[in-house]
């Protein structure tokens, strides 16, 4: 049981039944931790330290490790939204069988492969846990290419913000732009916002 809980450990709290597993570990262990309570089932497969707090972000990746983080949840792990995503949006491969996933109630985006790890990188949930989600660039492209998935009442602050940022790299959402398909859109916001 101890190697369940360093594991777990190394993992923000959380550990998968699959990691049991290829620990060499049996799965009834988990079983065991469960019914002593040191253990909580967060989802299918995932489970929680009882002493931990569980990070809804962090066990979603773990359950879908092929997802990234994106559209509003992007927004909201990268602070430029206050508003907690009422269902967590993830894009996977386009092979990809999200069935599982929308089962979960995560919204599920497909996207083709070579522009999959455009914009891929790690950030922080509010737990300190690292997730993969998509850079603030990717997510205002995406955020504007699936209006229907992201509110506008969203979107518009978000890029008012990226714009006043000094952080901002414009050249950088343009050429992602391009890439996406919405440069023109991009641009609109642009000029407005400039």
């Amino acid at each position: 049981m101890q190697g369940i809980v360093d594991l777990a450990e190394q993992n923000g709290g959380m550990v998968t039944s699959a990691q049991v597993a290829a620990a060499g570990i049996p799965r009834a262990r988990i079983s065991d931790m469960v019914k002593a309570g040191e253990l909580e089932r967060v989802q299918r497969g995932v489970y929680c330290l009882a002493t931990a707090w569980e990070d809804e972000f962090l066990a979603a990746q773990l359950r879908f490790p092929k997802g990234i983080f994106s559209d509003d949840t992007a927004l909201y792990l990268h602070g430029y939204t206050d508003r907690t995503p009422f269902q967590l949006a993830m894009t996977f491969p386009r092979s990809y069988r999200a069935t599982k996933a929308r089962e979960a109630d995560i919204r599920v985006r497909t996207c083709a492969d070579d522009v999959l790890d455009l914009g891929l990188t790690v950030v922080k949930t509010a737990y300190g846990n690292d997730v993969e989600a998509y850079d603030l660039e990717r997510t205002l492209c995406d955020a504007v290419r699936g209006r229907r998935l992201v509110d506008i009442q969203v979107v518009n602050p978000a890029m008012r913000r990226y714009v006043r940022s000094s952080g901002r790299n414009i050249q950088k959402l343009l050429g992602y732009a391009r890439k996406l398909g919405v440069e023109k859109k991009i641009r609109s916001y642009l000029e407005v916002l400039l």
